[in-house]
């Protein structure tokens, strides 16, 4: 096939593609070599995080212990009508619930005021930010180690209760105050990330706004309204989804603080599958519970998104 150029000269010009010659140009060489860079991250997904999921799917419908000889033997659903008598596993279910509750209010309100500080252009702001974001950098359980030594009878809880006239106390053995003292340190634990979080949504509103509300005569608590909160809104629908989720998977802090007690007053849905299946042996059991435990996360963390993405 030739074209005719202005010059009144022919230039060939290029046939089109036959059909089924799709995959052997560059761009299904491109595709291969994508395919070849992805397949070792498909395979360790596949193998580590797809099939344990599906195999302890499985095994929620068996009953099974590692002690035992055999391969896990099915009993439908019988593990899951069990927990619905299970007094134990309910009461887990409220702890949980109580503990995200506590925790995840002071966990936003105070992160947010933290933002919001550390939005401001001042000295030192750098070191002031980073101050505000080393709990998040520290592992959960040095932190948890930390606190297990300030709350202990010689530890500096007791000595400023001391120092203000009060008696010192047993705060993770005492059944009324071990869920609150566990749920504030897991409140310092969460400010440094939910602030930096709210930091980057903060430097993302644009000035201009702030501005137009200025001239419309808008004081700073009509601006932290009408324009800040609008402004986070994705950010807090975020910040709020992934709290609850972590949240209600807790286990490091209850397991060193207070192993679960005392008389079951820490034992949150996590711990509890921990003790179904690695003290209990129970495997079955255990992966019941824990399907349950994720319907419910999943449950709560679409009503949050729901309910912030309709406002």
């Amino acid at each position: 096939m030739a074209l005719l150029t202005k010059h009144g000269r022919t230039r060939p010009v290029a046939p089109p593609p036959r059909a089924g010659s799709r995959g052997k140009g560059p761009t299904g060489r491109r595709k291969l070599v994508g395919l070849a860079f992805t397949a070792p991250v498909l395979v360790y997904l596949a193998i580590f995080q797809l099939f344990p999921v599906l195999y302890g799917f499985y095994l929620s419908f068996t009953s099974y212990s590692p002690l035992d000889r055999g391969a896990p033997r099915l009993v439908g659903t019988d593990n899951y009508t069990a927990l619905l008598d299970s007094a134990d596993f309910l009461k887990s279910l409220r702890v949980t619930a109580q503990f995200v509750g506590e925790v995840l209010p002071f966990a936003i309100g105070i992160a947010l005021g933290l933002a919001l500080l550390a939005n401001r252009k001042m000295p030192g702001i750098g070191l002031f930010r980073a101050g505000l974001f080393l709990p998040r950098i520290v592992p959960l359980t040095a932190v948890s180690l930390v606190w297990l030594w300030m709350y202990s009878p010689d530890g500096w809880f007791n000595d400023l209760a001391g120092s203000l006239g009060l008696d010192p106390r047993d705060w993770l053995l005492d059944e009324d105050s071990a869920l609150h003292s566990v749920a504030v340190m897991r409140v310092w634990k969460a400010l440094g990330g939910n602030m930096v979080l709210f930091l980057a949504g903060l430097q993302a509103i644009p000035i201009t706004l702030y501005e137009a509300a200025k001239m419309d005569g808008a004081n700073a608590w009509a601006q932290f309204r009408h324009v800040t909160l609008p402004g986070l809104r994705p950010v807090m629908v975020y910040v709020i989804t992934i709290n609850i989720v972590y949240l209600s998977q807790s286990f490091a802090e209850i397991f060193i603080l207070t192993g679960g007690g005392p008389l079951a007053s820490t034992t949150t849905t996590n711990y509890l599958i921990y003790q179904e299946a690695f003290q209990n042996n129970r495997f079955g059991s255990a992966s019941a519970m824990a399907f349950v435990l994720f319907a419910a996360i999943f449950a709560f963390a679409l009503v949050a998104m729901r309910g912030n993405g309709r406002k």
